[in-house]
């Protein structure tokens, strides 16, 4: 559970590292890799300085939780590596960051989320699945996000998000946001009960086809 930016103590930069990336549709960009000391949950996240990420006065960032089945090894089961994909363009273009964060599963944990993808294919959504490994629907925390921003000295930033509770977080622990930008639709045949899902109990803000 969060409180308010206050009970976050404050992270520093680390190291920054300047890296090419390469996507497998031959998309290229280069980012500086930020690490970071003193975040409050310990976990090793990354922040991407993207594009012009210096001279904007407002950066886009997206807080991107780790997936290693959809963005390593391309699983059609979410949305989320064609959305790490759009943002990393979206943001070297504007200038930002991809803020990497390790919540695999919505924070359950990737061993947890397999199972959890058992369940599904016994008919459950993902919700549903959580609550039945005895986890909350979403059991993320951006206390280190806002931690990371801050260290950035990115204030205000644009949210690159279409989770409503992405963005609640953030401004309840101090961030100033200067406005919230939806990603694209990244629908098809083998996710679409899973962004259904995300609509209906989280609210996400997705434009779906109708299910048949």
């Amino acid at each position: 559970m969060i409180t308010t930016a206050l009970d976050a103590p404050p992270a520093g930069v680390r190291t920054t590292v300047r890296v090419p990336l390469r996507f497998g549709d031959g998309y290229t960009t280069e980012a500086d890799v930020f690490t970071f000391t003193g975040l409050v949950d310990g976990k090793e996240h990354l922040a991407f300085g993207l594009g012009d990420y210096r001279g904007t006065d407002v950066p886009l960032v997206r807080a991107h939780s780790e997936c290693l089945t959809g963005d390593v090894f391309g699983s059609a089961r979410c949305d989320c590596g064609p959305q790490l994909r759009e943002a990393v363009e979206r943001i070297a273009t504007t200038g930002g960051y991809l803020l990497y964060l390790r919540q695999e599963g919505r924070g359950i944990g990737l061993y947890a989320k397999l199972d959890a993808y058992a369940l599904q294919d016994l008919g459950l959504d993902t919700y549903a699945a959580n609550r039945a490994l005895g986890h909350a629907d979403d059991e993320r925390d951006y206390t280190a996000a806002a931690q990371m921003l801050a260290a950035l000295g990115a204030r205000p930033i644009d949210l690159l998000t279409n989770n409503p509770d992405k963005a609640a977080q953030l401004r309840a622990l101090g961030v100033e946001l200067g406005g919230v930008s939806r990603t694209g639709v990244h629908v098809s045949e083998h996710n679409l009960r899973y962004l259904t899902a995300k609509v209906a109990h989280t609210a996400h803000t997705l434009d779906l086809p109708i299910a048949n």
